[in-house]
């Protein structure tokens, strides 16, 4: 490491990190919407009356400004270069995996092979001396995550809404336990989720497609298995878990495509149809409302969950000096190295 970066502390390389992305993406998108349009890369907006076709796959803007982000914390730190060129090349191989599902429409079974597969490259940077079954955990859980956050989705801004709640939750604990190598990818996709959701808003000028909702999943579940803080994210996560278990009771893995999808009537409100699968919107969706209140409940939920995640951070060390909780903190030390 050379003077000037050992100078900088990594919780000012993470903000630098963060303003860069956050700057690249709200530059890059104009120019990425009109290109997919110019494409005819679009989708419609069912939720709205006139059914107006987006730009889809505008994900490409958040993988811009997060890759381009995590490339001045590699510079800014480079003891940090071979972390955050695995967590890179995850994420690359993640974004692709999302371009192809938006093209082509992936099946359940093929996206979740490939999400595994993606996630391999985070096993050099495992702890030394884990066990198997820990090595073995770390794709499933990257292509765990980033389902969950790719399902829970089609409102205008939600996704990006939450994906924002979740990497400002993650990036306080992080601080607050002290883990500021990995508030570099946070705040990197942080401040690309900021400069999409100016874009993705209600009404949305374009849609992340599985491209940008895969990984944010991705993210979360590197920052949790680097920075060591599993229980936090997998609390972060709540939402995309509590969502995903309705919709697996009501309507199995592979079916729900097929239920009809969330109706609108003449007032331009969100009508949850008698039939179909549950799910964490459909819960919300009690008598008709607008999607932006939708929108801003789910957002409600997740801001919750953060800040229970953050609440969690901040009694950890305390809770390592619990008598009764040092045992299951053994066993856990035991199932590590399995």
């Amino acid at each position: 490491m050379n003077i000037i970066t050992a100078r900088i502390p990594l919780t000012a390389v993470a903000i630098i990190c963060g303003l860069v992305s956050l700057i690249l993406t709200r530059w890059m998108m104009p120019h990425l919407i009109k290109r997919l349009k110019k494409a005819n890369i679009v989708g419609k907006d069912i939720h709205k009356s006139t059914k107006p076709l987006v730009a889809e796959m505008g994900g490409l803007g958040i993988l811009f400004g997060f890759i381009l982000g995590i490339f001045v914390g590699i510079l800014l730190h480079p003891d940090l270069t071979f972390e955050l060129s695995v967590v890179l090349v995850v994420i690359l191989l993640v974004g692709m995996i999302g371009m192809v599902d938006d093209i082509l429409a992936l099946k359940s079974m093929e996206k979740l092979v490939l999400l595994f597969l993606a996630g391999l490259p985070l096993i050099w940077i495992a702890p030394p001396g884990v066990g198997i079954l820990y090595l073995i955990a770390i794709p499933i859980i990257v292509s765990i995550a980033s389902n969950l956050t790719n399902m829970l989705a089609g409102l205008n801004g939600m996704e990006s809404g939450l994906g924002i709640i979740s990497m400002t939750s993650l990036t306080i604990a992080c601080i607050i336990l002290g883990k500021y190598d990995v508030t570099i990818l946070s705040m990197s996709l942080l401040g690309a989720l900021i400069a999409f959701l100016h874009f993705n808003k209600p009404p949305a000028k374009v849609f992340p497609g599985d491209t940008g909702t895969l990984i944010i999943g991705a993210t979360i579940a590197a920052i949790a298995l680097i920075g060591r803080i599993k229980l936090v994210a997998f609390i972060i996560m709540l939402p995309n878990i509590i969502d995903a278990c309705l919709k697996f009771y009501s309507a199995g893995f592979m079916n729900r495509s097929e239920q009809k999808p969330t109706q609108i009537n003449e007032n331009e409100e969100l009508v949850r149809p008698k039939k179909g699968f549950k799910s964490l919107i459909r819960l919300v969706l009690k008598r008709p409302i607008k999607e932006e209140t939708a929108v801003k409940m789910i957002w409600g939920i997740g801001i919750i969950f953060g800040i229970i995640g953050i609440l969690v951070a901040i009694y950890m060390p305390i809770m390592t000096g619990n008598e009764s909780l040092e045992h299951i903190l053994i066993l856990k030390d035991h199932l590590y190295y399995i």
